[in-house]
């Protein structure tokens, strides 16, 4: 049994693994985040040195530390010779074999799907006379469960990607023995995986048996999997130029910092001002005009879905490490650099009255139709909006609502989501319209037990 040591770099926030591999000596790295402080410091850790950086594929999801972490450690960096580039790199191809250190040895295979140039990596320990198939560390091709989304080039090659995938992920369970490990870079939340799963590890023996790519004839999973593909975060269109420009190492020094006048001064101006805090405390009390995307949710992708990109942005945030955070988080998806930040609370943040709005239950809901019409608006994406809704909801997606802001119908508005998060971004949007509003905090699953009438196919 092989004892090279893999470590999974997570990043729950975006739904994407990062991987560590060493033999205690020597290591590699497969698609590092853009903060490579935090593989800077698993090298230390493990007292190994990085040889070798590779990439699965030109992310559309978040920004590379790839290029920065080669130039800081001096290792190889290994991508896809046919990927156009503006940097030097080390080119691979289908069927080349990378020697790491004295037994690790890594076999690039083209497995496109994701991206037409998309690579997976098999990797072998050749240590004391083995030779023992350990893995395959597989991008956005063969996730567990699911596959990397196809559609993500646009809609003019999405019909010959659904059908590279198919043929990749086969590739795959042809090459690879049932106990062979698969560490995929996306499926744990990313936009960029077809479908989620809760799966934590899996093998290829596994994914053959339980993985729609494996099971279905081709047809079937390519008819199923367009079928239930939805939008992605905006910010993704900048993601792919970005990687192929070879990214810097960020600056995640603090920005400078902004007093209550100078926060009123850039909210009137037209740039974002965002509150860090949970969507709790940002409803019972905010400075006017400020966003609220709390960082005990999906703070990154959200935020860089909705704003236009190249607004300057502002952080509050309760403490220095909730904004050193929420940096973080930013710079991931190339959003290098706040214009600003403050800590502390509202009362420090605004030099007027502060605003709050209430929250309520999908039972609050209920009780307050039978006395008074409201406007129930629906921040879901369509699909979900389609698939079971409140009867008589108004359904404008939380990535249009900025944009659509003049579309709320007239009146007191009640807003919802899944679960709550989303509704409190969009109740923050219109709260700084001038609206009057009530956030809906609660599970979608609880409405229809309330006795709220819902409609549609899952309903």
């Amino acid at each position: 049994m092989s004892n090279l040591t893999i470590v999974p770099i997570e990043t729950p926030t975006l739904g994407d693994r990062s991987y560590l591999v060493h033999d205690g000596a020597v290591a590699f790295v497969v698609d590092p985040q853009r903060d490579i402080d935090r593989v800077l410091a698993l090298l230390d850790e493990h007292g190994v040195r990085l040889t070798h950086v590779f990439e699965t594929h030109i992310h559309n999801d978040y920004v590379t530390g790839g290029f920065a972490l080669a130039e800081r450690t001096g290792a190889q960096y290994l991508v896809n010779g046919e990927d156009d580039v503006s940097f030097t790199r080390t080119p691979l191809a289908d069927g080349q074999v990378v020697e790491v250190g004295g037994r690790m040895r890594v076999t690039a295979l083209a497995t496109p799907g994701h991206t037409f140039t998309h690579l997976s990596y098999a990797l072998t320990d050749t240590g004391a006379g083995l030779d023992q198939s350990v893995g395959v560390f597989s991008g956005g091709s063969l996730l567990y469960g699911a596959t990397g989304r196809p559609d993500l080039l646009g809609p003019d090659h999405t019909h010959d990607l659904v059908r590279h995938q198919h043929a990749s992920a086969h590739r795959l369970a042809d090459l690879l023995p049932d106990d062979a490990e698969v560490f995929p870079t996306h499926g744990f939340g990313s936009f960029c995986s077809a479908t989620q799963s809760d799966a934590t590890s899996s093998t290829i023996g596994r994914e053959k048996q339980a993985n729609p790519v494996l099971t279905q004839d081709e047809q079937t999973y390519v008819d199923e999997l367009l079928a239930g593909l939805g939008p992605w975060p905006a910010y993704y269109a900048h993601m792919a130029p970005a990687n192929a420009a070879g990214p810097s190492e960020p600056d995640l020094s603090a920005p400078a910092v902004a007093d209550a006048a100078e926060l009123r001064r850039r909210i009137e101006a037209g740039e974002w001002v965002v509150d860090l805090r949970s969507r709790t405390a940002f409803a019972a009390g905010h400075a006017p005009g400020t966003l609220n995307f709390g960082l005990d949710g999906g703070f990154a992708t959200y935020l860089g879905w909705l704003v236009a990109w190249g607004t300057p942005i502002t952080l509050l945030g309760e403490t220095a490490e909730d904004v050193a955070e929420a940096q973080r988080e930013l710079v991931r998806i190339g959003i290098d650099r706040p214009a600003a930040h403050a800590t502390g609370g509202p009362e420090d943040w605004s030099d007027r009255e502060l605003s709050s709005f209430a929250t309520a239950t999908f039972a609050d809901l209920a009780q307050v139709r039978h006395h008074r019409e409201v406007v129930v608006l629906d921040v879901r994406r369509a699909d979900e909006h389609d698939a079971a809704r409140i009867d008589g909801a108004v359904n404008i997606p939380l990535h249009e609502l900025w944009d659509r802001l003049a579309e709320v119908p007239a009146g007191e508005v009640w807003v919802h989501c899944a679960g709550g998060y989303r509704a409190s971004v969009a109740a923050s949007m219109l709260d700084a319209a001038g609206r009057s509003l009530v956030a809906i905090d609660d599970s979608f699953d609880n409405a229809e037990q309330v006795g709220l009438h819902l409609v549609g196919p899952a309903a």
